[in-house]
């Protein structure tokens, strides 16, 4: 207790140091979570020995509010708060949406700057003066409202012509020019405002309600920055696993000094990963969550990862993977430190393998793979365990020189047959396989197993940290074990949750058999949650991302996360990115019969939302001609109260173009098929409809709208978890995943988009263009929906 009240007097300290009020730094105190971000904040920003209080000030706000996703970049922002560069709360603010868009990803110095507001300087004139325009804009209405005038409106003005002038000077010109106009307050001024029951009261409940909503509680540490959890790599001297033996023994697995030191000195101290796929496959969602924890722990400590292709079988592996691999990393944003493989190492690892025979810990097996699996389930030794070790040393080169058949012998470590823990039980470390590999040729016919090559080249590698997911924490005894008896490095050791999403399989086994049993179309296939189908889609790699770093790297295993919370994401992303424009998927033919037959209406349709007029950019151009389509969905031969779409006598609103009102239904030859609408439209704008439609017209008469391809991806499984359905997993795919519209209608403007751009079409969703197109025929993948469930339905 003692020392915990030490620590806190200590941190007040530091806190007063930097000018807090002494309130403010012992009700910090009281959180640590907020005591831990601005100390760290403090040595960070190197004042330890004190500040001015403006600064001090804005390093608080660094430390309660500074983006999660961003924390790479944060020594940088408290550099320029250190060299008052940045020295407004306006400044800081536009910083901190700068780093909270910008994420963790690499940034232009002087775009940041100039959305800061560095280097601008705002003089008390260039105050006075904005402030002396406001009044006098506002003169009338300030008159009326004297001292009862919102202030903070004026405020507002002013920082928004000056939005890097000092409040506090801005605020006090305020007050002297309200003084200056009015005078001194009279009685009259004072009274209180008599209570308005007309529409005054509610906007303030709104904005009570949305202060409560904007009150969330305070971010943990973890969520500001994942990866504080991880210790420092001089810290691997200390015994974070035990590992205990069947005669009682235990082995407590550390560094001794000697080999930490030599170490840190060839690492220089730095943090040292590794993204280790295995080149069998196309890489998944979980592999985003893999590179996220490996990639961006080295990033953030200012580390380097490794992309290491953890390539110990030559049946599975094929170049294609391995191109893919490479590919998909650097698109996800991570740059690989140094691309090696585990072939790279296949000498070293040989030798070591000898070594480990000569100290007495492994031994040349014949067992078959059936008596191996009995004997380990009976913990039974191996009839040829305790062979003489230049026996098994003899045997372990023939099996190298190709002179035993393959499955007639194996290398295996000897752990611990009667262990509790199962990857104890003698692991193979070297197998025969007279197949040549893909990187390394036809030099070796004995290959290293995952469990004895995966630690051995770590250490080798000089890795700090060693991350995996939680499936291998068994497998951490062996680990340590085999790096202890050969005598090597040991990194630390840390297994976190997998990342399982809803209605897909993650299995490579899986992913594999779909894909050449042909049940989708390829690796890429947009309906899988692998990163290549992702990509197609029309995901970007931003948003898958920030779905990784909002799950967190946590070690609460079989939890499943909803697939809207991924799709959340992607729409945040898309929302912001994407230009909006119109398609029609099923083309419904309306004939405006009150316009000429020749005449075209040149309209300007919004890419975004927030559109300013005075942007050309932020238009494009749509013809309204004669005949123009809309979604057979939205006609009806018979209104309803709650329809907003075309019927009969009714009118409604086409999106940036004019009101129509259906005059008549033109039907097919069964009289119950509606070929054609006819329609007048309101040139005036006079009616008010509700319902507001997209469409697409002829550019000229008589010449259809580009036609495209649409195809809608649903779920590619019913069930949440088809793996819990076990052998009858196949039968659980959703037969509609895949639509095709073959002859959906767009505007013109989309005829020149190239393969990945990304659009929303209103009311439709966001699409992207996919790698199927050809000249005259786009073809466009659905992304995502318009609607989000997450919050709703999702976890």
């Amino acid at each position: 207790m003692v020392l915990k009240d030490d620590n806190s007097e200590k941190s007040v300290k530091l806190f007063l140091s930097i000018g807090l009020e002494e309130k403010t730094a012992r009700n910090t105190v009281n959180n640590p979570k907020v005591t831990s971000n601005l100390t760290a904040v403090i040595y960070e920003a190197g004042v330890t020995d004190g500040c001015d209080r403006t600064t001090g000030n804005l390093l608080y706000s660094v430390a309660t509010t500074y983006p999660a996703n961003a924390l790479v970049h944060r020594p940088v922002l408290l550099k320029y708060i250190v060299s008052s560069k940045i020295k407004t709360p306006a400044q800081l603010d536009a910083a901190l949406l700068f780093f909270a868009n910008t994420g963790s990803e690499d940034f232009k110095q002087n775009e940041f700057e100039e959305a800061c507001g560095v280097g601008i300087e705002v003089s008390p004139e260039d105050i006075e003066k904005a402030v002396k325009d406001i009044f006098e804009e506002n003169k009338k209405k300030i008159l009326e409202q004297r001292y009862r005038t919102n202030v903070g409106i004026l405020f507002g003005q002013v920082r928004k012509s000056l939005p890097w002038a000092d409040p506090k000077i801005v605020k006090k010109v305020i007050d002297e020019k309200m003084y200056e106009l009015l005078g001194e307050r009279t009685a009259a001024d004072n009274e209180k405002p008599t209570k308005n029951k007309e529409k005054k009261e509610k906007p303030a409940k709104v904005e009570e309600k949305k202060a409560a909503v904007e009150a969330t509680p305070e971010p943990s540490e973890e969520e500001l920055n994942p990866y504080s959890i991880f210790p420092q790599p001089e810290q691997n001297f200390m015994v974070h696993t035990e590992v205990f033996f069947s005669d009682g023994s235990v082995l407590r697995c550390s560094n001794t000094k000697e080999v930490l030191d030599k170490h840190l000195k060839v690492t220089g101290g730095k943090v040292y990963t590794r993204f280790p796929p295995e080149p069998n496959g196309y890489l998944h969602i979980g592999h985003a969550k893999a590179m996220f924890v490996d990639f961006g722990l080295a990033k953030e400590r200012g580390g380097c990862c490794y992309l290491r292709y953890d390539d110990t079988n030559p049946e599975a592996e094929k170049k294609e993977y391995i191109d893919h691999i490479e590919e998909i990393v650097k698109w996800m944003g991570w740059e690989p430190f140094k691309i090696t493989y585990t072939s790279d190492y296949f000498q070293e690892l040989y030798d070591l393998a000898v070594e480990l025979i000569r100290r007495g810990h492994a031994y040349v097996d014949h067992q078959t793979a059936e008596e191996i699996k009995e004997y380990r389930e009976k913990k039974m030794n191996s009839p040829w365990r305790d062979r003489p070790i230049e026996e098994s040393l003899k045997l372990f080169d023939e099996m190298r020189r190709g002179m035993i058949e393959e499955g007639k012998a194996t290398l295996r470590m000897k752990q611990d047959m009667q262990s509790d823990n199962f990857n104890m039980y003698d692991l193979i470390a070297y197998r025969i396989k007279f197949t040549p590999h893909p990187h390394a040729g036809d030099k070796w016919c004995i290959y290293p197993s995952y469990d004895y090559a995966h630690c051995t080249v770590d250490s080798l590698e000089n890795i700090t940290h060693s991350l995996c997911t939680l499936e291998f924490e068994t497998r951490r005894a062996s680990y340590y074990w085999l790096l202890h008896s050969l005598g090597l490095y040991k990194p630390y050791v840390w297994e976190y949750s997998r990342l399982n999403v809803t209605n897909t399989v993650m299995s490579k086994r899986k992913l594999n058999f779909i894909v050449t049993n042909k049940y989708v179309d390829g690796w890429d296939d947009p309906r899988l949650l692998t990163l290549a189908g992702l990509r197609r889609r029309g995901v970007t790699s931003t948003a898958i991302n920030a779905f990784v770093r909002g799950i967190g790297i946590t070690r609460s295993d079989g939890s499943m996360i909803h697939v809207s919370r991924l799709e959340h994401h992607i729409r945040e992303e898309l929302n912001k990115t994407a230009p909006r424009t119109m398609v029609v998927l099923n083309p419904l033919k309306v004939v405006i019969t009150n316009l000429e037959s020749d005449k075209v209406i040149e309209l300007e349709a919004k890419r975004w939302p927030d559109a300013q007029n005075d942007d050309s950019t932020a238009f494009y151009k749509v013809p309204f001609s004669r005949v123009v389509y809309i979604e057979q969905s939205d006609f009806r031969m018979e209104d309803s109260k709650n329809y907003y779409g075309l019927a009969p006598g009714k009118s409604v609103l086409l999106r940036y173009g004019f009101p129509i009102k259906c005059t008549n239904a033109v039907f097919g030859d069964d009289n119950e098929t509606v070929r054609e609408i006819h329609a007048e439209y309101d040139l005036e704008k006079k009616t008010k409809p509700k319902g507001v439609l997209h469409w697409v017209a002829e550019s000229s008469p008589g010449k259809e709208p580009i036609k495209v391809e649409v195809r809608l991806f649903e779920k590619l499984f019913n069930s949440e978890n088809p793996a819990e359905l076990n052998d009858d997993w196949l039968t659980d795919l959703n037969p509609n995943s895949k639509v095709v519209v073959s002859d959906a209608y767009a505007v013109s403007i989309l005829k020149d988009a190239a393969v990945g751009d990304r659009f929303q079409f209103e009311r439709l969703g966001y699409f992207a263009v996919d790698k199927d197109s050809v000249p005259g025929k786009l073809v466009f993948n659905r992304t995502v929906t318009l609607r989000d469930s997450y919050g709703k339905a999702g976890k």
